[in-house]
Formats: C-alpha cells, structure tokens, sequence
C-alpha cells in the first residue's frame, strides 16, 4: 500500500500529490491520498493525522510506504518509528522540528494571544482563506521530539536547497545523525512543485515499481 501525507495547510487537491497519483495510476497502483483536514482543520493536531493514516493500514498486516510532503513528511516518520508495518519512506522538504522555525515567525505577542484566546488565523493554501487553528495543536505537536525518531528502515528525503520554510540543514542533520537515510539536495524551494517530474522518477527508483 501507498499513502500520500500533504503538508500542513494543504490538501489532497495539491498539484504535487495530484501529479505523484496521476502517475501511480498509470502504473496501475493505488496511491491513497486522504484528506488531513478532515473537513476541520480548526481543530487539526498531530495525534489526529498520525491516527488518520494508521487507520488507513491493511489488516493482514502487509507493507505500507509513506509518502509524506512537509508536515505530512514529519508525520509519516513518527508513524514509521511505531508501526514496523511501514518499511519505506519517502519525505519531500519534511518539517522536522517544525515548530523551532514556525513559532519564531508567529512571534511571542501572537503566540500570547493564540493562547489566551484559543485560536489563531492561519491561511490555508487549499480554501485560499484564513481559518482559525486551535491552540491544541501547538500543545499536541510538542508530544513528539524529533529526538526519538531512530528506527532504522530505507528513508529518501528530498529537499530544495532555497527552502525558506524548513531549512535544508534540517534535513542534512537528520541524515547525519540517520545514516540509513539517503539525501537528494536540489535547487528548489519548499514547494519542490518545479521538481515534480523528477520527485516521480526518484520514487520509481527508490520503491522499485
């Protein structure tokens, strides 16, 4: 099985999941690509997605490869490190430690008010609107350090070098730390929507199909 993890205020409609399915469809393979948001991204957490996705498995217990963009990429690795029924990841720019480089752009008078008030306006790239996000999200997201993530399994990272959403070094800190990670740095931004064709080859290669 195949599951697509979008990122964080996106969608399943993105052009890059949209361009990976297409493709697993003309190969003749199922490539599931479910909706984080639930229709409720108000009240989104981690423990949420992650509960989504497992919910998601085969029952008989067979294979599973993540695919996960962003936030959806940091999601399919905690997944990974629970469920020895995932033998395969495959992460586009993930958003490791994520809140180290978000929270510092929303700022502490925000952040004061986000949590005082109980929610906070995000844009949500799918809507095209701003949307409030609970407070409970930020709280849940500290339940999983980056630091517990160590099970070894075949891990491909992509990552543009010109990301100014996650930074790169992200990346090339986990795989330092990750050695059975392999590391792809390409001349792009966070979105890698202009290294589409390339992601899809690159998955061929590393899943085999």
């Amino acid at each position: 099985m195949y599951i697509y993890l979008h990122g964080f205020s996106s969608g399943p409609g993105s052009t890059k999941a949209k361009y990976i399915q297409k493709h697993f469809t003309q190969m003749g393979i199922d490539l599931l690509v479910p909706d984080l948001n639930q229709d409720d991204f108000t009240h989104l957490t981690v423990s949420r997605q992650i509960a989504q996705i497992v919910d998601l498995f085969p029952p008989d217990g067979s294979s599973v490869t993540l695919i996960g963009s962003s936030l959806g990429g940091w999601i399919a690795a905690i997944i990974a490190q629970h469920h020895p029924q995932v033998e395969r990841l495959v992460l586009l720019a993930p958003a490791f430690d994520f809140l180290t480089h978000w929270l510092p752009k929303i700022g502490e008078q925000q952040l004061s008010l986000w949590e005082k008030t109980g929610y906070m306006s995000v844009y949500h790239h799918a809507i095209k609107d701003l949307v409030p996000l609970h407070y409970d999200f930020l709280v849940d997201a500290h339940k999983y350090p980056l630091a517990e993530i160590d099970r070894i399994l075949p891990t491909l990272i992509i990552h543009g070098i010109n990301d100014d959403v996650v930074p790169v070094s992200v990346s090339q800190d986990f795989a330092r730390t990750h050695p059975w990670v392999e590391l792809l740095e390409w001349d792009s931004d966070h979105q890698l929507t202009d290294k589409n064709e390339q992601i899809w080859q690159e998955i061929r290669r590393f899943c085999q199909i």
